[in-house]
Parts: C-alpha cells; structure tokens; sequence
C-alpha cells in the first residue's frame, strides 16, 4: 500500500489576520504561508527583552522606533514578529506594517538554529542590512550583515559576514558606527 502526504495548506497575510481575529491564533508566525508556532518565553528570554529595550530605547530611539515583538511583514505570505525591529523615525508608515528594518533582533535561547537559519535568510531576503541574535546560551551577540543571494539558503538570500561578540565587548550598529552597546548590558 502507497503512503501518501497531504499537501499543506498555505495561508494568506488576509487569511491568517481572520484567523487571529477570530481567536484561533496564539504567539505564531506566518513563514511563507505556513502557520508556525512560537515556543512560549522563559525567564531567560523574557529578561534579556527587557533589559534590551530600556538599552535600544534609550540608546536609538531619537531616531528610530524600537518595535517590540510586532509584526515585519516580509513578503506577500511571510509576517514575522522579531524580537526586536529598529525602524527608522522618517520610513515608518503608521497605516502599514513595516517591510525592512535598518536592525533586526532575536533573543535566542531555545530556537538557535531557527533563528540562524530561517529566520536569517527572510530578513536578508527583505533586505535587512544587519541581523543581530542575542544568544543566551553562550552570552554573546551574533551579528550577521552584508545580505546577497546564497542558493543554499532557505529562501536564497544569506548574509554575507557573520561575527561572534563575546558578552564583555561592545557591538555598533551600522546606522551609527560610534554608538556601540555593551553585549552584557543586552543579556
């Protein structure tokens, strides 16, 4: 007897806001039209949000809006909610979720290699010009830049450079270069 796989089914930005209105949608992701369930936050992650939005607000907010686990609408079936999303004051669009940020964050403590992998090639593939995880298991900040096509990422796009801060050195984002944060001060 032939086993066979049902296809599933792919949802659209429209289809999986009625969803969530509806009430039939809690802590999930829409990834190129598949439903994708968030592991709930532990202490650690939800310490390290904390901490690192008193420091972003403070350190970036003149210029950009710091976005708290909100929605990145990335492509026509792909809506992420980053940890953290630094939209520039002047491109932000009140009436539109935003599509690119000039500085994406993840909090990292049990979806490391999600976070490498699939989420760093949607960011890259929405032109992010920088992706920082902060991750919890070994106290560092990885910083990824440069997006170009990478035929072996998951939705073709990488990023380029991928550099490792240790929790005692300090990291600048690209949109200011003489304005760096201490990686420990984010855990």
């Amino acid at each position: 007897m032939a086993v066979t796989h049902a296809e599933p089914r792919l949802w659209t930005l429209a289809e999986y806001y009625a969803l969530g209105e509806a009430g039939f949608l809690e802590h999930t992701e829409l990834v190129e039209g598949e439903i994708i369930a968030m592991t709930p936050q532990g202490p650690q992650h939800s310490t390290s949000l904390t901490y690192a939005n008193q420091l972003l607000v403070v350190a970036f907010g003149a210029t950009h809006f710091v976005r708290v686990q909100l929605p990145l609408t990335v492509g026509e079936r792909t809506e992420l909610e980053p940890d953290f999303a630094l939209i520039p004051r002047e491109r932000f669009d009140p009436a539109r979720h935003p599509s690119t940020a000039d500085l994406v964050i993840e909090v990292s403590v049990t979806s490391l290699a999600y976070d490498r992998c699939e989420k760093a090639s949607l960011y890259a593939r929405a032109g992010v010009p920088e992706y920082w995880i902060l991750n919890r298991n070994t106290r560092s900040l990885e910083v990824y830049r440069d997006p170009r096509p990478d035929p072996e990422a998951p939705f073709g796009v990488g990023y380029g450079s991928r550099r490792v801060f240790g929790e005692q050195e300090e990291c600048a984002p690209l949109f200011v270069p003489d304005r760096a944060v201490r990686v420990a001060e984010l855990l």
